[in-house]
């Protein structure tokens, strides 16, 4: 029996559909808390920003005294 040229699937899939197993982008996870939305995108952690503003005027206070013993040392 010969068979046909173009033999049509038995389960036809459209070109548009989704994937049982692919998420969609903007799913929501499903422990989430409803009309939670998150803000903080962007921004630092605050703990993180009073270190590193710590740490900047730490750092420049040290370099501003050896700057000031190099400069004495230096009049000998």
């Amino acid at each position: 029996m010969p068979e046909p040229e173009n033999p049509v699937p038995e389960n036809p899939v459209s070109e548009n559909a989704v994937p049982e197993n692919v998420a969609p982008e903007n799913a929501v996870p499903e422990n989430a808390v409803p009309g939670h939305v998150m803000k903080e995108e962007g921004k630092f952690p605050r703990g993180l920003v009073i270190r590193l503003f710590a740490y900047l005027i730490a750092g420049h206070l040290f370099a501003a005294f050896l700057y000031l013993l190099f400069e004495m040392g230096s009049r000998g």
